[in-house]
This record gives C-alpha cells, structure tokens and sequence, in this order.
C-alpha cells in the first residue's frame, strides 16, 4: 500500500478538542481521516473485524458515518482514547471481563496494522511512560539530570533530602487519578523537607529529586526531527498548578540539547515526545521527564499552529515519513 493514499485514523475521545485543531489542517489538505473511541464506540454502534492467516491480513472498521479497510490506513494518531471499560448493564465481573477482552483484543488489533505510521505507537507510549526508563535514558543521551533518588525506604529518603544543598521536591512516578472528598485531586510536585518522611514512604515507591534553582522552565514539543520550544515562567515550582500566571514565548533550544532529544525520541522509537526541562540559573538545561503523549494546545498560538502542522504533515505522509 502506499501510505500516502490512505485514511488517517485518529483514537481519541470525543471531548478531545486539541485533536480537532489538527483535523481542520488535514481537511484543508483533503486527507480522509476516521475518528474513532474504541473504549466508547464499540459499545454505540461501531464495529471492528481483523482476519489472519497464511499470508493474508485484513479487517474492517464500520462507524456511524464511515467503513474503513484497514489495509489502507496509512496514519494512526494515538490521542486521548477512553480507557476500555466494557458496557454498562453488566455485573462487575462479566464488565471487567468484556473490558480486557476489548483492551487485548481491539487494541491489539489497531496496534498492528502492517504498514500504518503510528504518532505514536501505543506500545511505545507504554514503554516511555516510566519514569526511571525516562531518567536512564535521559542520562544515556547526555541531558543533565538532577540527583533523583526513587524509594520506599524512608531512611534512604530523608538521608538523600538532607544531602541536596538546594533543597529537594517530590514528585510521583505515575500520575495515578487521586480523589480527596469524591472530588477529582492532582498531586502537584512540591518541597520536601527531612523531617516530613515517615515510614509511610514503605507503602510504594516515591521519587524525591534535588531542587533545581532555575531561572524558568523550558517545554520542548517534538515531531519527527521537528522542536518547537517554549519558555515559561511561573512563580510556582510545578508551573502546570496555576497556568493562568504563566507567562509563555517561544525559545531556541540549544543544539545539544536538541541532539539528545533526538537520541531519545529513536531509543523508545517515538515520533512525538513533549519534553520538560528546568533551566537553571547556570545556564544548563535539567531534564525532568518526557510525556510522549503530552498535551500541547495550551502553548502561545504561533507554536500552537506550528505543532498542529507538524503533527498533520507526519500523519500525512504515513509510512513514507
């Protein structure tokens, strides 16, 4: 098949605005594109076949509006999808039931479309979703990376708070969906003083990391072997708290920083990565993670609509990119 021919499909929720920002580039380039929830469409009328055998594999994809041959999907978008959570109406166990089987099943099948470029590849998403895997890798490819100790020894916590000269914050390795009084709760990285570990850091992993004392934060948004940068400062230490005091622009990212991102994107073989850096006060960039899914519509309109064509060019091209 040749990639440049076929349909974008796109996985995402359907309060997913950002995804729509791209769609309008990539209809005014006249590419047919499937929008597609599977955790949420399979159970509202859509439907999903895959057929394997010896030297044959083909399915189809029917929604409300459109068929799609699977064999002619040049792109996949990984977006927001809706987790699988199988139907309502069933008992706990038979949902939890149908809702692995769709996870396995479904998933597996839009994971493996023979010649389908993925942005990204939701098996890669998974791999460079952990954060020591980011750390090591980070340190691999030549990025400064900050003291980080990851620990459920309280001893060890509070004897590496009390070894960072500049202080220490906290961090979690997952962003697990946390409620306090039924109401949704983000856990923000924040300080961490020796005198707050209790034995309590024995019930999971934490991740304590020297303080950077930075001049601003850096988000540097990758597609393919195109960065976009965006320097932000904010009177907060997790600048995600209260976005409506930052202030954004853009910022040339240095040349070696931008080779190390590079390096980085090929080793978990993504073709998006949002990456965080704090700028220290020295001038060096520290890196503190990579998102390969990370949102990117909040940034200022120029480098908005600079990613927005970038991402529509690589869908646009399929497996020639």
């Amino acid at each position: 098949m040749d990639g440049r021919h076929g349909s974008v499909l796109v996985l995402t929720n359907l309060a997913d605005a950002t995804t729509d920002i791209v769609l309008r580039v990539l209809a005014a380039r006249q590419v047919p594109v499937v929008r597609l929830d599977p955790g949420t469409d399979l159970y509202a009328g859509a439907s999903l076949s895959a057929t394997y055998g010896t030297g044959v594999q083909r399915g189809v994809l029917r929604t409300a509006s459109r068929q799609l041959d699977l064999t002619r999907v040049r792109s996949v978008w990984v977006r927001r999808p809706s987790p699988y959570e199988g139907p309502h109406g069933l008992d706990p166990q038979d949902r939890r039931f149908a809702a692995e089987q769709a996870s396995w099943g479904v998933g597996g099948i839009l994971a493996s479309l023979t010649g389908a470029y993925y942005v990204n590849h939701p098996w890669s998403n998974r791999a460079a979703e952990y954060k020591p895997a980011q750390l090591a890798a980070a340190q691999r490819f030549g990025f400064h990376v900050p003291d980080t100790l990851i620990t459920n020894v309280a001893g060890e916590a509070s004897e590496f708070i009390g070894r960072q000269p500049g202080g220490a914050v906290y961090k979690p390795v997952w962003n697990t969906p946390f409620r306090v009084a039924g109401r949704p709760h983000s856990v923000w990285v924040r300080e961490v003083r020796e005198q707050e570990i209790t034995d309590a850091v024995a019930v999971c992993p934490h991740l304590f990391q020297a303080k950077v004392d930075k001049a601003f934060d850096v988000r540097v948004t990758a597609v393919g072997h195109q960065l976009f940068g965006a320097r932000i400062d904010s009177p907060d230490l997790d600048w995600r708290h209260r976005q409506n005091l930052m202030r954004c622009g853009p910022v040339d990212v240095p040349e070696a920083v931008e080779r190390s991102v590079l390096a980085y994107l090929t080793h978990f073989r993504l073709a998006y990565g949002a990456f965080d850096f704090a700028v220290g006060r020295d001038g060096a960039w520290y890196f503190l993670e990579c998102n390969p899914n990370g949102q990117w519509a909040w940034q200022p309109p120029d480098i908005t609509d600079a990613v927005a064509h970038a991402l529509a060019g690589q869908l646009e091209k399929g497996s020639d990119t």
